[in-house]
């Protein structure tokens, strides 16, 4: 797998994108059937911080989508590291009135499916 930098922007805007429609399945079509996912959140909406397989990460992105209101995620750059295979997804999200910064961290595959995900919530950005 090669990804540019120009292919890593581009892949951040539609998955940017696919989230403020609320496209659960144009995220996952991207993700490995065997996607290993942990994130804070998971821990709050089903009681485990890391989510295993495709299905139970669709189970758990609909019930999380399924508590708020309002959602937009705003990309503001990424970060590339092609020995890992891994990139960061450093965006600004605007939930229910509530923003923050977020990394996501994505790890690829050699077919270029994500196959580890990774989200680090930070502090609230006030008004």
């Amino acid at each position: 797998m090669i990804m540019t930098r120009e292919n890593s922007e581009a892949f951040a805007a539609r998955w940017a994108e696919a989230w403020n429609r609320r496209a659960i399945e144009a995220v996952l079509e991207h993700f490995h059937e065997d996607i290993v996912f942990t994130s804070a959140t998971a821990l709050a909406v089903v009681g485990s911080p890391t989510v295993r397989g495709k299905e139970a990460l669709r189970a758990y992105w609909a019930a999380a989508l399924a508590r708020i209101g309002s959602l937009r995620f705003t990309v503001d750059h990424v970060l590339w590291d092609p020995v890992r295979r891994e990139l960061a997804i450093i965006y600004t999200s605007d939930t229910d009135g509530k923003t923050k910064r977020v990394s996501e961290n994505l790890t690829f595959n050699e077919d270029g499916q994500v196959v580890a995900a990774e989200v680090f919530h930070g502090a609230p950005i006030s008004a």
